[in-house]
């Protein structure tokens, strides 16, 4: 068998519309051929690249109309933040429209009409993408107030932050009678910058939600000289209590697990009770979880 000749360019290295391979010669036969995929209907793109999503949001902003950013979900996605557990398995792609006769019918796309609402767009990669912070407003329509403050958690990350409290005070100021507007204002005053996952954000709110104080976020230990000793995942530091949620890899990583023990002995010589959490102590003994902090708290009003 003769081999394909190749897509003329840009075709053989970008999606673009069959209409377009066929005004520039393409056959419907070549358009069949195994090195193409099938994003949308009517689009093609190399098949190498099905699973980018980054080609899939280029793929579509071919028939999509002017003026549309990412959003949701996909927004999330584009600028790699962390995404809540409920909405993981959605692998649709979000677009926010202006105009209610913009809203694509393709199963594939979800669009979702602004109304009157300004929309804050930027850019990654080229593409037109909401804002973290107007992308946090957006969610706050399909999210419980927890899962709002997870994911501001997550915008606000310690070593990758992708947005500021004060952008996330500034949409939730300006989204009067905006759907889930009220779970973005209940969920704006829990949320901390600086966190480092989302299960010590969990950790957190479980305390909160029992009525306890809510610890500090990654607060810097020093000793009597000012010297660094730790950097507590939570804490109470004028009660010398600090916590530290363990994932797996603090198990199963040698040089972790060494890590953790150093320092907990280094907080240990000054004074701190070190509560150690697991995913088992959040998402299914809260309760127990708790009582370790409340117990710990009262020992160290005592003391």
């Amino acid at each position: 068998m003769r081999p394909a000749r190749p897509l003329p360019e840009p075709l053989d290295s970008a999606p673009f519309g069959v209409r377009d391979a066929l005004a520039l010669g393409v056959s419907a036969g070549e358009l069949r051929r195994m090195s193409l995929c099938r994003p949308f209907s009517g689009i093609r793109m190399p098949a190498d690249r099905a699973g980018h999503l980054l080609d899939r949001c280029r793929a579509a902003l071919i028939f999509l109309p002017d003026g549309v950013a990412f959003s949701h979900v996909t927004a999330l996605r584009l600028r790699g933040i962390e995404l809540p557990w409920r909405l993981e398995s959605d692998e649709r792609v979000h677009v926010v429209v202006s105009a209610r006769a913009d809203r694509s019918r393709r199963p594939e796309i979800v669009a979702h009409f602004s109304g009157r609402q300004d929309v804050a767009r930027t850019f990654v990669a080229g593409l037109p993408v909401t804002s973290p912070a107007q992308t946090w407003l957006h969610l706050s329509a399909e999210l419980e107030r927890d899962e709002l403050v997870v994911l501001g958690d997550s915008m606000l990350r310690r070593k990758t932050a992708a947005t500021t409290v004060q952008a996330l005070e500034s949409v939730t100021r300006a989204s009067s009678g905006v759907r889930g507007a009220r779970t973005a204002r209940s969920a704006l005053p829990l949320i901390r910058p600086d966190t480092d996952s989302s299960m010590e954000s969990r950790a957190r709110l479980i305390l909160v939600d029992a009525g306890l104080r809510c610890p500090a976020v990654n607060k810097p230990v020093v000793d009597a000289f000012g010297q660094f000793v730790a950097l507590p995942d939570l804490s109470y530091p004028d009660l010398r209590i600090a916590i530290e949620y363990d994932g797996d890899l603090h198990r199963t990583d040698a040089r972790i697990w060494r890590k953790d023990k150093a320092r907990r002995e280094a907080l240990e010589a000054l004074g701190w009770r070190v509560i150690t959490l697991t995913a088992d102590d959040v998402l299914h003994h809260p309760d127990r979880l708790v009582h370790l902090v409340a117990t710990a708290i009262r020992t160290a009003a005592a003391r």
